[in-house]
């Protein structure tokens, strides 16, 4: 709520409301609302759920001052009103309650600022000066127009190879160790686990984003976003499995649209089934990450999948990446896969159940909560590999998976698959 108006938004809107609860506030307000040259009808007897009630069936001010006085859980009532206020508003809190956590939790929440009662018309008008000021800032700079951004989609040839495992992972090592301002979308609306590998609740962001594409913008974002860390924001959802995902995607092509303004890097939690349903979700990614397992039936999705991105999305660069790899217990040899896909596989990360239950017990990424594991020295490298993608080089595990040709580059994967019964021929074969 305390960002500048988008354009052509400001018209038809009144510049100031107030809602406040009690007579003695109201009493030193009007006079500095008289003197900025607004209406004093505009201040209102009653606090925040008056607040609600009026602005649910009116257009929201260009600057609101609210009181929370009456209301007996801020912060929920806070988010209530971000539910009936237009994209834009600046909102002024008013309040007893002299707390710092609670005045920090309104500021992360989207609040302007907070002001102490009993109220003085000096710093009334100080804060309604710095509201109109956030009017006057500049909208986007040519800085911020030029700043670099990385998109990266993380997809999983099949379920449970660990592609979200993955993407909160290299999220959060981006965000934490390269000082990066990462956003992690989760893509899995129904049973997504960002938020719950991160142990946070996910909110209501995304389902409120695809319920309703209009009303992102900046300041959506830095309302439904869950911060995991100063750098790590994550939208995710847990929707009712009774309601069926209804949108056409331009709620999601909104979001990597805002994020490339917000942040530095997009993660992108993507479901395969999402590949097929909105295609245009990756038209603006830099890289796409084809988390695999050895088996036949990843081998086999992976070949399909590489089919589909080199039709839909070329611009891309594609890595493929095999995850909880059991050294002489795979499926399917290394050669073997990489011979039925036709290129390499850029990187293995080996299986470590241990690290695995360790960081879902504890609530945090696999790289904060195993940082001696070796697993993890392959998702740090990924990690860099996505970082510096977009920058018009390919890193060298890419050039050579191109150029590079497997000894079995004529193996017929048909006789793989009719060999599936069979897998001590598969092994020797590798």
């Amino acid at each position: 709520m305390n960002a500048p108006w988008k354009a052509g938004t400001q018209g038809n809107r009144d510049a100031f409301a107030a809602f406040i609860c009690d007579e003695a506030a109201l009493d030193v307000l009007r006079p500095v609302v008289i003197e900025l040259g607004w209406q004093p009808e505009k201040c209102n007897k009653g606090g925040l759920r008056n607040a609600i009630q009026s602005l649910s069936v009116s257009a929201s001010p260009n600057i609101l001052m609210v009181d929370l006085s009456e209301s007996g859980d801020p912060l929920n009532d806070i988010n209530a009103l971000a539910e009936v206020c237009e994209p834009g508003t600046v909102v002024i809190a008013i309040g007893q309650v002299n707390d710092v956590r609670l005045y920090r939790d309104l500021l992360a929440s989207g609040i302007h600022d907070y002001l102490l009662k009993p109220l003085s018309a000096s710093v009334l008008r100080d804060a309604l000066n710095q509201a109109q000021a956030v009017f006057a800032a500049p909208r986007v700079s040519e800085q911020d127009q030029a700043k670099r951004h990385v998109s990266a989609a993380i997809v999983g040839t099949r379920g449970g190879v660990g592609a979200s495992t993955l993407a909160t992972s290299l999220g959060w090592y981006l965000a934490t160790k390269k000082n990066m301002q990462t956003a992690l979308l989760d893509l899995d609306i129904h049973f997504g686990t960002g938020a719950l590998a991160l142990d946070l609740e996910p909110g209501r962001g995304l389902t409120d984003a695809i319920d309703n594409p209009s009303r992102i913008d900046g300041l959506f974002i830095e309302r439904a976003m869950i911060r995991a860390h100063d750098n790590l924001a994550i939208l995710s959802a847990e929707a009712p499995i009774n309601s069926p995902l209804m949108t056409d995607g331009a709620a999601f092509l909104q979001l990597e649209e805002e994020f490339r303004h917000a942040f530095d890097v997009t993660m992108i939690d993507m479901p395969r089934n999402m590949l097929i349903n909105f295609p245009h979700l990756l038209s603006n990614v830099n890289l796409v990450v084809l988390a695999t397992e050895m088996t036949l039936a990843s081998a086999r999705d992976t070949i399909r999948i590489l089919s589909w991105l080199k039709t839909h999305a070329e611009h891309a660069e594609t890595v493929i990446v095999a995850n909880k790899v059991q050294t002489g217990v795979t499926e399917i040899s290394r050669a073997d896969f990489e011979a039925s896909i036709e290129r390499s596989i850029d990187y293995s990360i080996g299986f470590d159940q241990k690290a695995a239950a360790n960081a879902a017990k504890l609530g945090q990424p696999l790289l904060e909560a195993n940082p001696q594991s070796k697993a993890i020295a392959s998702i740090k490298d990924l990690a860099l590999r996505i970082a510096t993608a977009g920058d018009g080089e390919e890193g060298p595990a890419s050039s050579d998976a191109r150029e590079k040709k497997s000894l079995l580059g004529n193996f017929d994967f048909k006789s793989l698959l009719a060999k599936k019964d069979k897998p001590a021929t598969i092994d020797a074969a590798g």
